[in-house]
């Protein structure tokens, strides 16, 4: 594929500011992508669009499929007539600016979106209820399951799938059709709440793609456990007779961690996906491809190889590598989709087998300007290197730079809690004394080589620690950031717009 020069800026629409506790697909969204164009931004990348499991965390989605129906806009239902009056949203709750409580946002929105749902099921007509059957019946690979499937984890009090009665976690199908019939009713409401973020979300995305913004998606590599699609496929995954994992996955021990990262993901039957061609995962970026125009697949490397770990080990000590798909998997999806627009997160331990698999699709990878100065940790990401992979002299072009991504600190966070000599090498490399460092940083990015340069917004607008996004590890208070209001200005506008003139993006 041919990468035409550009930037962008990473944002979760989460992120975005609003009255209703979260940011949503709603007026501000709208704002958000004039001020990316006004920025002459070409990219606008997003975390995945699904909806939050464990820990409110986008990459532990109960689908690959859904949407979020928490981002729904409450002012466009009013809008467009899914809630009766615009005294709905009278009894708003006054959610904290700057974070999102999950808490207090779902005990208010969840009980609107419900009734927002019930009307569109009792008045919707026309040309609306012609394109939301039209939804139902193209989206039926992964909606029938998915909504019985919220509509059961609901009924049972947000429990695990494997906590429910054995007939619904093995799926039963008599089972399925005696709770299908019972849950009607929560199973159209999900229904239609899938339409209408559908619906919301593809306006937004054709407004920016009308003003020459592409979004760039996000599709980790693993399942939730916890998912519909784990429990409508469990043939495909690496579980015992009772549903329960029997091997997971993670990354081994390293210079980040003494015990590795047990993510606790399912791991594929990757021998089974072979041998129905690789169906769902030509599905999952199918489906992914409708809504976005680009996407990052997370955890590239896993592909080449992955860290397998026994269910029952508390760490990732005791793991062992094991041989992924490697070209197979992408010579599918080439055959059913055509051209991949896909961003290869090659970060971690790369083998020149993981470069070569990228390198053989033409997909771009990934470079982190924070990592440049770790002497350390390149050491044990790469061993005996001759180069700095992330030093921008070292770029070629078919890359995405960033000055750091959603598991990063900020750039402001990061020099100010950095080792001194990673301080001392990054602000001589970089010829700066520390001041305004966010826009050396930015800078140096959108001057490289490499096709590609996004940069989060957190780092745009200046900000510390305390706008970070995610801490990996951690399960506290991630994922809740949020911009201020009115944070956007025309002189932020136009500085990075002078930056895309000055460097040809």
């Amino acid at each position: 594929m041919d990468w035409t020069r550009s930037s962008g800026i990473l944002l979760h629409p989460t992120s975005l500011p609003g009255p209703y506790g979260i940011g949503d697909f709603g007026p501000d969204a709208y704002a958000w992508v004039d001020w990316l164009a006004r920025a002459r931004q070409k990219l606008w990348q997003v975390l995945p669009l699904g909806p939050t499991g464990y820990a409110d965390s986008p990459y532990a989605a109960l689908s690959s499929f859904a949407l979020n129906p928490l981002l729904i806009s409450p002012q466009r239902l009013v809008e467009q007539g899914d809630l009766a009056s615009s005294s709905d949203l009278a009894g708003a709750p006054a959610f904290p600016a700057g974070h999102v409580d999950y808490g207090a946002l779902i005990a208010w929105k969840q009980p609107l979106l419900e009734r927002a749902a019930h009307h569109f099921l009792a008045h919707a007509s026309g040309e609306r209820r012609d394109a939301y059957d039209r939804f139902c019946a193209e989206q039926a690979g992964w909606l029938d399951e998915y909504e019985l499937f919220i509509a059961l984890k609901r009924y049972h009090d947000d429990a695990a799938w494997t906590e429910w009665p054995r007939d619904l976690a093995l799926r039963d199908p008599e089972a399925l059709v005696r709770w299908r019939a019972r849950l009607a009713e929560p199973i159209a409401v999900h229904r239609v709440l899938q339409y209408l973020a559908d619906e919301q979300w593809r306006a937004l995305k054709a407004y920016a793609n009308a003003r020459g913004i592409q979004v760039v998606g996000d599709v980790p590599i693993f399942c939730a456990h916890d998912s519909a699609d784990v429990w409508a496929n469990r043939d495909l995954f690496t579980l015992d007779e009772d549903g329960q994992p029997l091997t997971i996955s993670g990354v081994p021990p390293d210079y980040f961690s003494e015990t590795g990262q047990r993510w606790g993901n399912p791991l594929y039957r990757w021998e089974v996906m072979a041998e129905r061609g690789y169906a769902w995962w030509i599905a999952r970026m199918r489906a992914t491809l409708e809504v976005v125009d680009i996407v990052r697949i997370d955890h590239f490397r896993g592909f080449i190889a992955y860290w397998e770990i026994p269910a029952d080990e508390p760490t990732a000590v005791r793991g062992r590598w094991v041989p992924g798909p490697g070209a197979a998997v992408f010579e599918a999806l080439q055959d059913a989709l055509g051209e991949l627009p896909i961003l290869a997160e090659d970060l971690g331990v790369i083998t020149p087998e993981v470069i070569g698999l990228r390198e053989r699709f033409d997909l771009p990878g990934m470079k982190i300007l924070q990592f440049a100065f770790d002497e350390a940790a390149l050491h044990a990401s790469f061993g005996e290197y001759s180069r700095n992979p992330f030093l921008p002299h070292n770029y070629t072009r078919q890359f995405v730079v960033y000055t750091g991504t959603h598991d990063n600190d900020t750039a402001l966070g990061w020099i100010e809690h950095c080792d001194p000599q990673e301080r001392a090498q990054a602000l001589a490399y970089l010829g700066c004394d520390g001041d305004d460092f966010h826009w050396t940083l930015i800078r140096a990015a959108m001057a490289s080589v490499a096709d590609l340069a996004i940069v989060p917004l957190q780092d745009v607008l200046g900000l510390g620690s305390e706008a970070r996004m995610n801490l990996p590890g951690t399960t506290g208070d991630n994922w809740t950031w949020r911009y201020d209001e009115g944070a956007l200005s025309g002189a932020l506008a136009a500085r990075l717009a002078d930056m895309v003139a000055l460097y040809e993006r």
